[in-house]
């Protein structure tokens, strides 16, 4: 034991002692600690000194109204760029390719077989009128008890795709199939008449034959007259009207029978 107790007195001499904890180390001044003290002796009036500063702000009073907050930060350039493109977009109809100008003045066009029409609005590819001409030649064909949905599809179908393919290689500037179904479309229209007068009597007779032959030629002629004015198919009128004839024939044909 003995070399055990002269072990510990000449491991490491030091000047340390108990009493030295109450004072600061490393660096720090011996001030007294205010958190050492006990319970009711210490003084809250004074503030705390390790608080650094701009982490505790003095609370600014509110000065705007209730609900009605005061904007106190400016309008980013983004948000003023979103709001000026906002008011510079087009209405939704016009984003749509819906011209209700256009589809009137195209209507009066195939109305009116000896108007001239407009190349550059007959050029435009409009559906909004053929799917509502369609679909009144459907329901016109229903009144009569025929139910021909899907042989109207279907053969305005194939006819825009032979019409797309037959035009394309007479004329020199090329069409869209978009344009080819909007004219075929919007020429169906004297052919609603047709199936409308089917309903209050019957075609199956020499009147309804002379009507019938009467407006075939009024299709065709009218989808031939915007054709020729759209693609600058001078001459070509009959040429391109006889095909137009063969369609809305089969047209006929289902109002007829």
């Amino acid at each position: 034991m003995s070399g055990f107790d002269n072990f510990n007195t000449d491991f490491y001499q030091s000047s340390y002692s108990v009493d030295d904890q109450g004072q600061g180390g490393y660096g720090y001044s011996n001030t007294e600690n205010p958190y050492n003290k006990p319970y009711g002796q210490y003084d809250y009036s004074q503030p705390m000194g390790y608080s650094s500063p701009g982490m505790m702000q003095p609370q600014q009073p509110y000065t705007g109204q209730i609900f009605q907050p005061a904007q106190t930060y400016p309008s980013s350039p983004s948000q003023s760029m979103y709001s000026s493109s906002f008011d510079d977009e087009p209405p939704l109809l016009e984003e749509l390719g819906i011209n209700f100008d256009h589809i009137w003045q195209k209507t009066l066009t195939v109305l009116h077989p000896l108007k001239a029409a407009d190349g550059s609005i007959m050029n435009e590819t409009d559906l909004a009128g053929p799917m509502v001409f369609c679909l009144a030649f459907g329901a016109t064909l229903l009144l009569s008890g025929k139910i021909q949905f899907g042989y109207v599809y279907g053969i305005s179908a194939i006819g825009c795709l032979g019409m797309y393919c037959l035009l394309n290689l007479m004329s020199m500037t090329g069409v869209s199939f978009g344009c080819v179904a909007s004219v075929l479309g919007y020429c169906l229209l004297p052919m609603i008449l047709l199936s409308s007068f089917g309903v209050l009597f019957s075609l199956q007779g020499m009147l309804g034959i002379i009507l019938t032959a009467a407006i075939i030629g009024w299709c065709s002629f009218s989808a031939s007259k915007i054709f020729i004015s759209a693609l600058a198919m001078d001459g070509q009128q009959l040429l391109v009207a006889y095909p137009c004839a063969l369609l809305y024939g089969v047209f006929a044909l289902i109002s007829v029978f």
